[in-house]
C-alpha cells in the first residue's frame, strides 16, 4: 500500500469532518472483508497523515497492510470510518496491472487495508536515490505511460484520484513498471460538488482548487478530473527533471505562485518540445483545455516510438466510422503526434499560446 516515508512526508489536507457527516454513512460489503485473525502484523515500513503501513502476512502470502487511525472524537470517527469505507469500495471496484492490487479489509478491532505488497521502493524515494542524475529517457516515458494507464482507467470508471505524486507511486520489484496507490482522497467524480477544495499536496494540487478563501480548510469548490492531469503534469516534470517542483519554496508558496501567479516548474531547454508541450498542455490553466489521460498515452506511445531504431511504419488511415478516431501528424523534427479530430484544434490552440509565451520571454 502506498505509504510516506517518514520526513519525507509532505502535508496532505483531509476531507473535513463536515464534508465526510453531510453524506450518508458509507458500509463496506462483507464479501470485502478478511478474517482478522488470519492476518500477521510485522515491521512498520511506512506511515502518512492518515494510518501506518506494515508488511504482514495473510494467509499464505506477504502483503501490506494498511491501520487506519479511527479517531478521539464521535465525528472524527464518523468522518474516518466513512473515509475508510470510501477507499475499500473504490479499490475493491477497480483493477489494473498499474494499480496496487487489493486483497481485502477488516473493520474490527482495526481499520485495515490490505493490499499487494511492492518490494520496490516509492517513485519518491527511488528519485530521491539517484539525485541529481535524471533517468535514462527511455525509463522515464515507460513509467509515464504506466501512470496515464492507470489514470485513465480510473477516470473510465468515474475515479477521481486527487492526490497523484511521486509518494503514491511504487516501483515493482525489478523497477521496471510503477503502480499508483493510495486512494484515501479518492472521489467519484459525480459527487465532486460535495467535497472540500483542499486536497492533495500542495505542490501537486491543481490551482482551481484554490481561491482566495479555499485556501483556508473547509471550503467546498466544483472541479473535474482534470485536476489529476494537472498533477500528472507535475510529475512528468520530475521524471525528466528529476527534481523538486518549486524548489526553495514552501508548500503554501508553490501553492499560492501556481494559483495566483500562474507560475509553473522552469522546463529546461534539453527537453523535447513533443514532451515540453505534453507538459504544459497537462498544467495549463484552463482545465478543460488540458488532454486526456487517453489522449496523453498516445503522445507519450508516439514519442516513445520516436525513441526506437526501428523504422515506423507508415501511418494507418483514420478509422471514418469512429468520430474520435485519432489523426497522426508528422512534426517539424519528424516526431509523430496523435490527437483526436475533435481536440485538433484545442491542442493547436495551445501550441500557439506556448509559442508566443517563449517568444516573449
Amino acid at each position: 500500500m502506498s505509504f510516506r516515508e517518514g520526513n519525507e512526508c509532505e502535508e496532505s489536507k483531509s476531507v473535513s469532518q463536515n464534508e465526510s457527516l453531510t453524506n450518508s454513512q458509507l458500509t463496506v460489503d462483507e464479501s470485502l472483508l478478511v478474517d482478522p485473525k488470519l492476518l500477521f502484523i510485522g515491521d512498520k515500513i511506512g506511515e502518512g497523515a492518515h494510518g501506518k503501513v506494515y508488511e504482514g502476512r495473510y494467509q499464505d502470502q506477504i502483503v501490506a497492510i494498511k491501520v487506519l487511525h479511527r479517531g478521539s472524537t464521535s465525528e472524527e470517527r464518523a468522518a474516518l470510518e466513512n473515509r475508510f469505507a470510501r477507499e475499500v469500495i473504490m479499490m475493491s471496484r477497480v483493477h489494473h496491472e498499474n494499480l496496487v492490487k487489493f486483497i481485502g479489509a477488516c473493520k474490527d478491532p482495526l481499520m485495515v487495508i490490505v493490499t499487494e505488497l511492492l518490494p520496490g521502493m516509492s517513485l519518491r524515494k527511488y528519485l530521491m536515490s539517484i539525485r541529481p542524475k535524471q533517468l535514462e529517457l527511455h525509463v522515464a516515458i515507460n513509467f509515464a505511460l504506466d501512470i496515464a494507464k492507470a489514470m485513465d482507467w480510473l477516470h473510465a470508471n468515474g475515479i477521481i484520484h486527487r492526490d497523484l505524486k511521486p509518494d503514491n507511486l511504487l516501483l515493482t520489484a525489478n523497477q521496471k513498471s510503477v503502480k499508483l496507490a493510495d486512494f484515501g482522497l479518492a472521489r467519484e467524480e459525480s459527487v465532486t460538488e460535495m467535497m472540500t477544495a483542499e486536497t492533495g499536496t500542495y505542490r501537486w494540487m491543481a490551482p482551481e482548487l484554490y481561491s482566495t478563501v479555499t485556501l483556508r480548510q473547509g471550503e467546498k469548490k466544483h472541479y473535474n478530473n482534470k485536476v489529476d492531469v494537472y498533477s500528472f503534469g507535475i510529475v512528468l516534470w520530475e521524471l525528466l527533471t528529476n527534481r523538486m517542483p518549486f524548489e526553495g519554496m514552501s508548500n503554501l508558496q508553490a501553492a499560492y505562485a501556481a494559483a495566483f501567479k500562474q507560475e509553473r516548474p522552469s522546463i529546461p531547454d534539453d527537453i523535447s518540445p513533443d514532451l515540453t508541450f505534453i507538459i504544459q498542455s497537462c498544467w495549463v490553466e484552463e482545465p478543460n483545455m488540458r488532454p486526456s489521460f487517453s489522449q496523453i498515452i498516445r503522445m507519450l506511445n508516439a514519442f516513445l516510438f520516436t525513441l526506437s531504431p526501428l523504422s515506423p511504419p507508415l501511418p494507418s488511415e483514420p478509422d471514418n466510422d469512429e468520430p474520435e478516431a485519432a489523426a497522426t501528424t508528422a512534426t517539424s523534427n519528424g516526431a509523430i503526434t496523435e490527437f483526436s479530430a475533435r481536440n485538433k484544434g484545442k491542442f493547436a490552440f495551445l501550441r500557439q499560446l506556448f509559442s508566443s509565451k517563449r517568444t516573449k520571454n
